[in-house]
């Protein structure tokens, strides 16, 4: 087993200029376990063998110096464990990050913190690895120019477990399937996280706050999301979860509160024949609980909780045939009907209209004033006296009248 000498160990701390770290790398032989004492180390360095590089204490820093990315795996069975990582490029040309893995297996990156970095941990073409207990910042940029804390790129079966995104711009899942991610905390992102043409995933019990997006899931097919908690999607069009040309998605057991936009529907189920199912779910305090645009048919929805949300469906484009979803056994707050049989199914379907009234929905000048009592007052003249026959969205034929348990 390789061991680091007393000797290099004074170099490590006498000097940066020689990159002894990446000559300790290069030294060792294969499934070397290299222990670091605390002390700031030369970054840019490559990894293109099975090895370990844990800090045995904390204080432990690799610091990129401002170039480039700090550490390049680009072998599989490599772990990176209690490390501090600063100090990227900032070329997003370049993807300059933290630590970039690269056509590799059964990789571990855990209980790291990346501070200062473009891109944080950075996944292609990365298969069967572990990224658990980070804590991942970017640069001191605008949102927008910073990087991903996380990005996934035609990486599959990998376990993202226990990160915290703070101040970074998205997690990305491109073109990955089989991932399971769980337990992860982001806060002040942009998309906290970001799917596209990837499939079989698990998003399990992730907490996001504070994010201009939730999760927002596009181009992608059989994925479970459950037990995921997420509040206060800001902005105007802020979402919990978005949901775009999607098919065979479970939506269940999660908690949407104060969001723009709770749940977001856009064409999905994409494929012919299939379906969506929304399920279980508690989506409260929302400035629009339900929002569907464009065409969108078969989805699944019951059992959830919608109650607090200024509205509780939006059709956007009058074209979404919000009726041609499933939509049974919900709890709706402002349900109207009786439960004469004390069987806690109400009487009579819950049946939600659009008004011709309500122009903020197709105009964003007039949804400055969205909330406002004097848009309050004319959506309720609207419903007492429309001036054109109102929009059928749709019916909740068995809706749920109060809360048990």
């Amino acid at each position: 087993m390789f061991k680091i000498t007393s000797t290099l160990l004074i170099l490590f701390m006498m000097t940066l200029q020689a990159n002894v770290l990446q000559e300790a790398i290069d030294s060792a032989p294969s499934g070397s376990i290299i222990k670091l004492p605390a002390g700031v180390y030369k970054g840019s360095i490559v990894i293109d063998k099975p090895l370990t590089i844990v800090g045995k204490e904390s204080g432990v820093v690799i610091d990129g110096e401002g170039k480039g990315t700090v550490i390049k795996i680009k072998s599989s069975f490599v772990t990176l464990k209690n490390l501090k990582i600063v100090g990227s490029g900032d070329r997003h040309e370049n993807i300059d990050a933290a630590v970039t893995i690269t056509e590799a297996k059964q990789c571990e990156v855990s209980y790291c913190i990346i501070e200062d970095c473009l891109f944080g941990i950075d996944m292609q073409m990365t298969k069967n690895s572990i990224i658990s207990n980070n804590t991942i910042t970017s640069k001191d940029f605008e949102l927008g120019l910073k990087g991903d804390g996380l990005r996934l790129w035609y990486s599959n079966d990998n376990i993202i477990k226990k990160n915290s995104l703070i101040r970074s711009r998205d997690m990305v899942v491109w073109y990955s399937h089989g991932n399971l991610i769980e337990e992860n905390f982001a806060e002040h992102c942009r998309y906290s996280l970001h799917f596209m043409y990837a499939g079989k995933n698990r998003v399990i019990n992730n907490r996001y706050q504070y994010n201009s997006v939730g999760i927002f899931f596009m181009y992608s097919k059989d994925t479970i999301a459950s037990g995921n908690f997420i509040k206060s999607s800001v902005g105007a069009t802020g979402m919990g979860i978005g949901l775009k040309e999607v098919t065979n998605f479970t939506i269940e057991d999660n908690t949407i509160l104060y969001c723009a936009q709770g749940m977001y529907i856009d064409r999905s189920p994409f494929e012919p024949d299939t379906n969506n199912w929304i399920r279980n779910n508690k989506i409260l305090y929302n400035s629009e609980a339900l929002h569907f645009h464009s065409l969108s048919e078969n989805n699944i929805i019951t059992n959830n909780k919608i109650m607090g949300n200024i509205e509780d469906v939006v059709n956007d484009g009058r074209s979404s045939k919000t009726y041609n979803n499933e939509i049974v056994k919900n709890y709706w707050d402002n349900y109207e009907g009786f439960d004469k049989n004390r069987d806690n199914i109400g009487d009579s379907p819950h049946r939600v209209y659009q008004y011709a009234d309500q122009l903020w929905i197709y105009n964003p000048d007039v949804k400055f004033f969205y909330g406002s009592p004097v848009i309050s007052l004319l959506n309720f003249l609207a419903k007492l006296a429309p001036f054109t026959k109102p929009l059928f969205l749709f019916e909740d034929k068995k809706p749920i009248v109060k809360i048990e348990g």
